[in-house]
Order: C-alpha cells, then structure tokens, then sequence
C-alpha cells in the first residue's frame, strides 16, 4: 500500500485532514464527508479517501489532545482466535484477525496508545461477556469482531465504554460498526462461476451461524444462485471458518450416494477453502479440471497455494483500522450518533476457479 503514495506522506506521526485531502486528491469538505458519514460521496471517491487515510494512519483533527485527557491510553481488541482444531493453516498462516490488529495499532501508534487484545477460543465463548466485561475496567474503549456477545450483552457493555463493533451490525445500538460488503463480493465470485467458467452445481462451505459476516456471506450465494435460472445448489455445509471445516465438507461430498462432484465449491472464508482443495487432492480430485473451489477474505497464503485460491479480498486491515478511528472519535464525542461503514470487496481472479495464470 505505501507504494502508492509520495515519499514521506505514509507512517506520518501527525497526519491532518489536509494531509489526507492533498493525497486522495479531493477537498477538505469530501474527507470530512467520508469521516464522519455524513453526505453523498461517489464510491470511487471515498475509496481515493479510504485508501489515503489507511495509508497516512489518520485520526481525526484535535484528536489527540482530547484523547490526552485524564485516560488508560489503552484500547481492547477482542475477537475469536479459533473456532476448531488446528492446523497448520492456522497456526501458520497470517489469518484475517492478525490483519485487523494491524489495522487497529497504526492510529494507536501515533498516540502513543496501546492495544489490550484478548482472544477467546469457540468452547469458551458462553464465557465471553464476563471475559469481555474484565478487559473493559482496563481501557477506554473496545473493538470487538464478529459481535462474539448478544445484542443484550452488547446493549449493556456499549452503556459502559465507547464501543466499535468489526464484522458485526447490530440495529439499536449506540456504538459504531466496520464490515465488507459481504453480498457484492458473494455476488461477484457466484456470477464468475456460473459466467465464465459454466458452472451449475454449486456447493457451499459456510461459516457459523453466529458469525454475521456468514449469515450474509450464505445469504448472499443463495440469491446470487436463484438469479441464475440454470444453476442449482448441490448442497449447504456449516462450517467454522476453520480449514478442517472445508476437508469435513469435502468428506461429505464423497461419502454421497451416489457420489457426485459438484461443479464447484464456494467457501465463506480462505481457511476453509484451503481445507477443501487439500481433501479434495488427497482423495484424487484435481482442482480446478475436476472441482473449482474459491474463497473469501484473501489471506496472503491463499496467493501462495500450488494452485493460487480464487478469492474475495475484504480490506481486513483498512476495517481495523476505521474501527479503530471511529473508536477514538467516540471517546472523544460519545454522544455522536453511530456509524455503520461497509467497506468494498474485491473479486481477486487466480487460477483455483479454472482461470489461467494471468488472466
């Protein structure tokens, strides 16, 4: 990212708003616009302004010094390390929330603030709100992804502490919101399959049911696939958006009877998509002649596979990073009225789909 900008202008310490104005190549007013959501601003134009705040670190004017006062200078990142065993996929590999964390320190960085990060593991979770609640008396505000806690729950911490929710949208509530758009991206990966490469069995690998972002992401596939009169679903799996949850579904595939491949699988993250394809090359299926198989999230191993994962890019570290500076705008103002951004996503064409290098 930092290529892309003049020497000097990323990793400033005290980035402005006309900083970055003079970057993105647009007015003062627009940068405000894009700051605070308010007013129509052309999506070309807010990506231009999205991008030049990821990469300058921008936290608001007159930040820091309301920030100065009387504070822990201590934010909490709480999120989901693991939904199911590990492999090396995930012990590995740099995941999504690795990414968001990045995102979340660089405007800290400036500040001088620190991240509290506290990652909960799937059989703990009934224990995530008392979890949650004893990382909240040691920092001022948190940003918390996937939700991870009910809206009950979120209700009363949001009543605490300033509150900044990645990956999870719920209605109500006083505290700000970052995600993907989850059905552009599902959308573009179905209409590749069923366009460009004729497929017309579709299998879907999703995530759990308590993940907003996999509800969408499954909701999505559906309707993108009932838009196409030709294609049908050959089946559903919930998974955990862990890579033995792509192996598991592939698993299940074969032990059909009569088993049947279907033209291709569509998973609701990378890790399960990397599962799906090693399954589906230990039992002898080649991807992509047999199987095309695609992801979502565009983690930097899936470019770096034997055969490179078709995938969705979301902006994991530009959503760390809003959450992040819309945190700090509320601790600043907690009374301002809450803001639900929803980042692009981007079809990322490799060779997994049945492309051809290059392409």
């Amino acid at each position: 990212m930092k290529d892309r900008w003049p020497a000097g202008a990323a990793g400033s310490a005290a980035s402005t708003l006309y900083d970055v104005a003079r970057v993105a190549g647009v007015s003062t007013a627009t940068v405000s616009r894009v700051v605070h959501g308010q007013g129509a601003v052309r999506a070309a134009t807010r990506q231009r302004v999205l991008d030049a705040i990821e990469a300058l670190g921008y936290v608001p004017d007159g930040a820091a010094q309301s920030l100065a006062q009387r504070r822990k200078e201590v934010i909490g990142l709480v999120a989901v390390e693991s939904r199911g065993p590990e492999t090396d996929v995930e012990r590995e590999s740099f995941l999504f929330i690795e990414d968001v964390l990045r995102g979340v320190e660089r405007p800290l960085g400036d500040l001088g603030w620190s991240v509290l990060v506290s990652l909960l593991r799937e059989p703990v979770l009934h224990d995530a709100y008392q979890r949650i609640r004893k990382v909240s008396a040691k920092v001022d505000g948190m940003v918390i992804v996937e939700g991870i806690i009910g809206p009950e729950h979120l209700a009363q911490l949001a009543g605490r502490l300033p509150v900044a929710l990645v990956a999870a949208y719920p209605e109500g509530l006083r505290a700000d919101a970052v995600g993907v758009d989850n059905r552009s991206g599902t959308r573009a990966v179905v209409s590749h399959m069923i366009e460009v490469h004729g497929k017309s069995r579709l299998f879907y690998v999703g995530g759990p049911a308590q993940a907003p972002d996999a509800v969408e992401r499954r909701s999505a596939f559906l309707q993108a696939a009932a838009a196409y009169p030709g294609a049908s679903v050959a089946g559903l799996f919930e998974g955990r958006f862990a890579a033995v949850s792509g192996q598991h579904a592939v698993r299940e595939i074969l032990a059909g009877v009569p088993a049947r491949l279907p033209d291709a699988i569509i998973c609701g993250n990378d890790q399960m998509a990397i599962g799906a394809i090693r399954e589906l090359q230990a039992s002898g299926v080649r991807v992509p002649a047999d199987v095309g198989v695609v992801g979502f999230d565009d983690i930097p191993l899936s470019a770096l596979l034997a055969t490179p994962l078709t995938t969705v890019r979301q902006p994991a570290r530009l959503l760390g990073l809003r959450a992040c500076s819309l945190l700090l705008q509320r601790i600043i103002d907690p009374a301002r009225p809450p803001l639900v951004e929803r980042l692009p996503a981007e079809l990322v064409i490799r060779e997994s789909c049945g492309c051809h290098p290059g392409r």
